[in-house]
């Protein structure tokens, strides 16, 4: 798990920083963009994680429910 995270902050921080240098030597509008493309792409993975996640976590909690429920109708 630390080693997921911590090859997950490289891989952001790496993303920022070529970000970052390609605005700073273009210094135009479109590398801005680009910029912000690359962020929002990064926070839409993000995001799909999370909500996959979520997903996961509702599914156990209603199986667990459902358990609970047959158990005590068949006790």
């Amino acid at each position: 798990m630390a080693d997921e995270l911590a090859r997950r902050l490289r891989a952001l921080v790496r993303v920022r920083t070529d970000a970052v240098v390609a605005a700073k030597s273009a210094n135009a509008p479109a590398a801005a963009e680009a910029v912000l493309q690359e962020r929002l792409r990064a926070l839409e993975a993000e995001v799909a994680e999370v909500r996959g996640r979520v997903n996961g976590l509702l599914f156990a909690v209603l199986g667990a429910l459902l358990v609970q429920l047959l158990l005590r109708l068949l006790a």
